[in-house]
């Protein structure tokens, strides 16, 4: 999974955090329950000190095996006896134990399987919640759903090209449904072109809120913020640029308003370099304009349409801008 390190961070965190926090309250419960059942202290501290005999019992020798099954024996006699006396005391015979919010692993996010590691569905499930809360600092995350993104916003009436923007759009919703619900990290790209005020960040962002659901690692940037981050590496050089590093990487790359950031050979070298490479390296990227490939050309260059044409998906958003039509509900 193509998560930044401030994400995985943030997970184990909050996985550190739900650990301490059983094992907390688990000691309160404890020392509750040994005020009002002595017997209860005393008999964990006899089951705690089983192994620590048994080790003496291997250590001193004689007939190690008729003791080891006295002291399993007793074992279990003092662990039968604490859980009657728990649960006729109106507790759970668990009551002494963590309550972890995963049992499976504990709250470590790993569990061991036939000698190996594997991570819990529980880790997985919280990088993808911070993932989004890392989304959401730069991005309407939480808003921009497809249950949010409404057609009827968009004329239903035949535009002189023929087509019905309505019926277009429900059309472009499928399909951007259809590829998140598919989405693999060799899924392919998507390049949304349209006016501005048409659904694209909306989409894209939409589309980001299902693939980090299902545990892929999504960076969302605009096209200005990038080149920003290109400029700020230059100037620092030798340090270390998180964003950047994860840009490549990421198992989908979101890049919003391209072609809005300041034109100049700098910031068109460094868009195509990134695009290319994604492409090359048969990564999933999303991007998003307000120019058509005519504008494209003429912004850019040949090659990176070319490129897009040949390894992208494009999406036309037709219509009048919505958020005219939405203030009027």
């Amino acid at each position: 999974m193509g998560y930044s390190t401030n994400v995985y961070k943030k997970a184990a965190d909050k996985l550190t955090l739900r650990r301490i926090t059983a094992q907390r309250e688990a000691d309160e419960r404890r020392k509750e329950i040994f005020r009002r059942l002595p017997r209860a202290e005393e008999l964990e501290k006899g089951i705690a000190s089983s192994g620590i005999k048994a080790a003496r019992a291997v250590i001193g020798g004689g007939n190690v095996k008729e003791e080891m099954e006295r002291l399993r024996d007793e074992n279990l006699r003092m662990q039968s006896e604490l859980r009657v006396l728990l649960r006729t005391n109106g507790y759970e015979e668990d009551v002494l134990e963590p309550r972890f919010v995963c049992k499976r692993c504990k709250d470590t996010g790993y569990v061991e399987e036939n000698g190996r590691t594997f991570v819990c569905a529980c880790l997985k499930q919280t990088l993808a919640e911070c993932a989004c809360e890392e989304l959401n600092r730069s991005a309407p995350l939480s808003l921009s759903t497809f249950e949010t993104f409404h057609t009827d916003y968009y004329s239903a009436q035949r535009g002189d090209n023929g087509i019905v923007p309505r019926e277009h759009m429900e059309k472009v919703l499928k399909r951007c449904r259809s590829y998140a619900a598919n989405f693999q990290p060799n899924a392919g790209g998507l390049l949304m072109c349209g006016a501005t005020g048409l659904g694209k960040t909306h989409l894209s962002l939409a589309i980001a809120n299902e693939v980090i659901r299902r545990g892929y690692g999504v960076i969302y940037v605009s096209a200005p913020s990038i080149i920003a981050q290109y400029e700020k590496r230059m100037r620092t050089w030798g340090e270390t640029n998180e964003l950047l590093d994860m840009v490549t990487d990421c198992d989908l790359l979101i890049i919003d308003d391209l072609g809005t950031e300041y034109k100049n050979q700098f910031s068109v070298s460094h868009i195509y370099n990134l695009i290319n490479s994604r492409l090359l390296a048969h990564k999933p990227v999303i991007i998003s304009t307000n120019l058509n490939m005519k504008e494209l050309e003429q912004h850019y260059s040949n090659r990176l349409v070319s490129r897009l044409n040949g390894e992208v998906e494009k999406l036309n958003f037709l219509g009048k801008d919505i958020r005219i039509a939405k203030k009027r509900f």
